[in-house]
């Protein structure tokens, strides 16, 4: 209990507020990339305490989200189709995809299977040694090296019915294509403390100095979110744009070393299509020509789609920061997390289930006025 009373002590939370409200003088727009982040601004109201010029919008940071609707059909049809166990994270099983979630193909008769760890995956695939056990492989650099260690398990123990369906995503080329479209706000980001404790600090650096963007890396708790949004602000106010560690006490400059060989022992950096935005180049982490084996893509036939057809949804314009899930003419109304039209209103991490939970008294903004207000 100390660690969380440290962390959201009021006193220290109203003083940090203070000190930004000192800070500022401008208007600034700052974006936090973790849904984790997101979740704990709406619910503890950070947002509301700050300078009226301080405007927080909401990245792309929940791997869930992002995960286009071609993968989740893809998901779907290896239940259906091709008969195999399907294993997935429960976080999964309600994002639409093009036309059914996950949970309606189990209940079709589809083997969708929730585990806790990619490693379970790998044990019930031992255990049905005359059946396909496939993993849904979703997540940003936190989760790569467990996805990693499931193959070379797999590899190891000689487990040749074991595949992964792989969604996995990388922060800074997401930052970069926020930062360098036509319609950005953004002028600073809060980044991701869990994603730095295995990726390090070293990446930021250089897309802080092209687009004089300060990045500043922060936990997940009231002091920490606001003590990041201190430091951005007072590096925007001078006209600096630096890489800074705000949480120092889980984050090193060269991340996990061991983690970062394991991950870079199985997969290879790739384009990935990410839900709502489009395809980002160099973005994505695809298995290594040595793992192909275990590569669901490989094994099976599945159909290829456009993973971005049109749709109601607007969680590309949300997850870029170029509007709010309450901007959403369908938001709380026709989209609901017993009835999401897409993946952020479904999701644990999504901004719109957030806003769902903790700011419903916030109505449809049909006539947004093209500016990310609160």
């Amino acid at each position: 209990m100390k660690y969380v009373d440290e962390y959201r002590d009021a006193a220290v939370v109203h003083q940090l507020a203070a000190a930004i409200a000192r800070a500022t003088t401008r208007p600034w727009t700052i974006m936090e990339i973790c849904g984790g982040q997101t979740h704990a601004i709406v619910k503890f109201g950070l947002d509301e305490l700050l300078p009226k010029h301080i405007t927080l919008v909401h990245g792309p940071g929940c791997p869930v989200c992002v995960t286009s609707a071609e993968l989740i059909d893809q998901a779907v049809e290896l239940a259906l189709r091709h008969g195999v166990i399907l294993c997935s994270f429960g976080d999964m099983l309600r994002v639409p995809g093009h036309t059914i979630d996950l949970l309606t193909a189990k209940a079709r008769g589809g083997d969708v299977r929730i585990v806790y760890s990619p490693l379970d995956a790998v044990t019930i695939a031992r255990e049905n040694p005359g059946k396909p056990v496939v993993f849904f492989a979703v997540g940003f650099e936190t989760t790569a090296p467990a996805n990693a260690m499931s193959v070379l398990r797999a590899e190891h123990e000689g487990v040749k019915n074991f595949s992964i369906l792989t969604s996995h995503v990388l922060v800074p080329p997401a930052m970069r294509a926020i930062l360098g479209a036509a319609d950005n706000r953004v002028q600073g980001f809060l980044a991701a403390g869990h994603v730095c404790t295995i990726m390090g600090t070293m990446e930021y650096g250089p897309i802080a100095r092209e687009f004089g963007a300060p990045i500043i890396i922060t936990g997940f708790e009231p002091v920490d979110i606001l003590e990041g949004i201190l430091r951005c602000v007072q590096q925007l106010e001078a006209g600096r744009a630096e890489v800074e560690n705000a949480y120092a006490r889980a984050v090193k400059t060269e991340g996990n070393v061991h983690a970062r060989k394991i991950v870079e022992q199985v997969f290879e950096v790739a384009d990935r299509d990410w839900r709502g935005i489009g395809v980002i180049p160099r973005s994505g982490l695809a298995l290594r020509a040595a793992y192909a084996g275990y590569d669901a893509n490989q094994r099976f036939e599945l159909t290829k789609a456009d993973g971005n057809a049109a749709t109601e949804c607007i969680s590309g314009e949300i997850m870029r920061g170029v509007k709010k899930p309450h901007h959403c003419p369908a938001f709380g109304t026709r989209c609901t997390p017993e009835h999401p039209l897409g993946a952020p209103m479904v999701s644990s991490e999504g901004a719109c289930a957030a806003y769902y939970r903790y700011r419903s008294h916030l109505h449809p903004a049909a006539d947004d006025p093209g500016h990310p207000a609160t």
